[in-house]
């Protein structure tokens, strides 16, 4: 079993948390908490050990009614590999107490790609992190955009790539952020980061990328034109999409149109915390206009990349070597039903 530490179960922490754990390969040793929380209380009931970064705060989590198993430096000691989830920027600060623990480490998208050295997709270059001691799980919106660009080069071949990201503003649980009645450019200035960390994945595609954020919390929504090598039918297309096995058609018969739609038929089907951890492609958006494909996808900003940190995890570890398999054992552990 691979023993998993999680540090910072927060939004995106407490996911991968709760993937590993539906993994028969691996196991979860700990997550840390920097504070009493409800999240920490969750923690507890689902029989994830508690730790701290600072152990002068452990009798405010007693008070809370929060066990503390120790420290984030004990917690280190018992993992084969730790998934840091803390804020971005926070991340970096943590690589030298990774390096100390002598423990493989796997970091989120909003540390810059440098933190680890190298940028992590499953279905782009899964063998490249075998066995690497550091990896950068890209972010929410680049994981989405790699995985369609990835298969499109794949099957078709492609020129080139422009996107529009139309941002969520903040999670739901935020409640201290904007913009309340704004449409923000993000930035003003193009591209935006996300073609530039695509290329951080797939080097050889030419892409370029604007953004902006909405006022909204339910996902991000992707405006993308692709222009192919060769010309293909949509039909090509959609059955390239079809058989993706992290890519989910939004089927016209659903008369779904809207992030909010989607989501609240994401949890209609049960799925936990009503996550949407494939690309949420909308059918009738699929159009070819001669050699460019056209397209709408929706990303969920809270669930992509959680699938994407347990294949890491198994690259890392040279458990198992054939991405597709890994990408099978995952998505199988999730119960992951198409949409």
């Amino acid at each position: 079993m691979i023993k998993v530490a999680i540090n910072g179960y927060g939004t995106i922490g407490k996911r991968v948390a709760d993937a590993v754990s539906a993994q028969k390969d691996m196991e979860i040793i700990g997550v840390s908490k920097t504070k009493p929380s409800a999240e920490a209380l969750i923690a507890v009931q689902r029989g994830y050990p508690i730790y701290i970064a600072d152990m002068g705060k452990k009798d405010a989590f007693a008070k809370a009614g929060i066990p503390v198993a120790g420290s984030v430096e004990d917690m280190l000691k018992k993992a084969d590999i730790v998934v840091d989830g803390t804020p971005g920027g926070v991340g970096e600060s943590n690589k030298a107490l990774y390096e100390k623990a002598g423990v493989k480490a796997i970091w989120q998208g909003g540390e810059d790609h440098e933190v680890a050295g190298f940028s992590f997709n499953a279905h782009a270059n899964y063998k490249d992190a075998i066995g690497r001691q550091f990896v950068r799980v890209v972010s929410c919106n680049t994981t989405g955009l790699c995985r369609v660009i990835k298969a499109m080069d794949d099957a078709f071949g492609v020129v080139k790539v422009r996107a529009v990201m139309v941002r969520r503003g903040a999670d739901p649980h935020v409640v201290k952020k904007g913009p309340i009645d704004a449409v923000v450019l993000d930035p003003p200035t193009i591209p935006s980061h996300h073609g530039p960390d695509v290329n951080t994945v797939l080097p050889h595609i030419d892409i370029v990328t604007m953004a902006m954020i909405v006022p909204t919390t339910q996902m991000h929504m992707h405006a993308i034109t692709i222009e192919l090598k060769k010309e293909v039918s949509r039909d090509d297309v959609l059955a390239v999409m079809r058989s993706h096995n992290r890519i989910g058609l939004v089927q016209p018969k659903t008369a779904i149109k809207s992030t909010a739609e989607l989501k609240e038929y994401v949890m209609d089907m049960g799925r936990p915390r009503s996550d949407l951890w494939e690309n949420g492609i909308f059918e009738a958006s699929v159009n070819m206009v001669g050699r460019e494909l056209f397209f709408f996808q929706a990303i969920h900003q809270e669930a992509d990349v959680v699938i994407e940190n347990v294949d890491a995890i198994r690259a890392m570890m040279g458990i198992v070597t054939d991405p597709e398999t890994s990408i099978r054992m995952t998505n199988e552990a999730m119960q992951f039903t198409a949409l």
